[in-house]
């Protein structure tokens, strides 16, 4: 199987992603949930998860706030952060802020002050991108991301039918972005994003990627190949990349 990996070379990548099985899309959330839960159990001290949107972890969230998992989380210690959020009111049926909050945080007792979501819904997506560039900045205590201590424990990303990762698309500024650690995104999609830029997502001591459907089938496959037209395949860690995917999504 072919690593991801990117134009941009680093020493002592991860040789080959972990490819996980699941027969199907529940148990894949299943899988996904017991995943974290454990590693969060684990964790001697706070513990950063940085979330995506979508269909699949939504469920994957819902499951870790019904707790039935065989473990037992210590909430305290989580601190969590979005991938990348639309630029909608928090409260907007669009907001991956609100995904989420209803699927897990309003079950579990995530202290509120370790609840970092990119605020959203007034200033402009410039202003909202350079407030949470901060805000991660003051958790991590610097403005230099170090590779031998990462941002986050565990980040969650989705992989679009176009190849796409949190919001970072296909022919987007973005892409090239190599010193902020979030984006305003214009012009992708209707509304405007934010999104946090390769340097901040990889900086990561496991990435998981979350795929699911059989429309994600081509896409997984091209990106398996390391594609490096898709922005998925540019994706480069230190860390860990372990691939969770349903069958269905699973190339021939």
């Amino acid at each position: 199987m072919a690593r991801f990996r990117a134009g941009r070379v680093r020493p002592h990548m991860t040789p080959a992603p972990v490819l996980s099985i699941a027969e199907d899309a529940e148990t894949l959330a299943g899988q996904a949930a017991r995943f974290i839960a454990a590693h969060l159990s684990d964790a001697r001290a706070r513990f950063s998860l940085c979330l995506s949107g979508g269909a699949t972890p939504k469920r994957i969230y819902e499951l870790l706030g019904a707790g039935d998992l065989g473990v037992l989380p210590d909430w305290r210690k989580l601190h969590l952060f979005w991938g990348d959020e639309r630029f909608v009111p928090m409260d907007h049926q669009d907001s991956n802020f609100r995904m989420a909050r209803e699927a897990l945080l309003d079950h579990v007792p995530i202290p509120p002050s370790q609840i970092h979501p990119i605020l959203t819904g007034t200033g402009t997506p410039e202003t909202a991108a350079a407030d949470y560039e901060e805000t991660l900045q003051s958790f991590y205590g610097s403005k230099t991301l170090d590779l031998e201590r990462p941002l986050f424990d565990v980040t969650m990303l989705g992989l679009g039918e176009d190849g796409h990762i949190a919001s970072l698309f296909p022919g987007t500024k973005a892409l090239g972005e190599r010193g902020a650690w979030a984006a305003a995104i214009i012009g992708a999609k209707p509304e405007p994003r934010i999104s946090l830029t390769y340097p901040a997502l990889e900086s990561s001591g496991l990435i998981l990627f979350i795929v699911s459907g059989a429309k994600k089938r081509n896409i997984l496959a091209r990106v398996l190949t390391n594609d490096l037209t898709l922005p998925a395949s540019h994706v480069a860690t230190r860390g860990t990349i372990h691939i969770f995917a349903d069958r269905a999504a699973l190339p021939d």
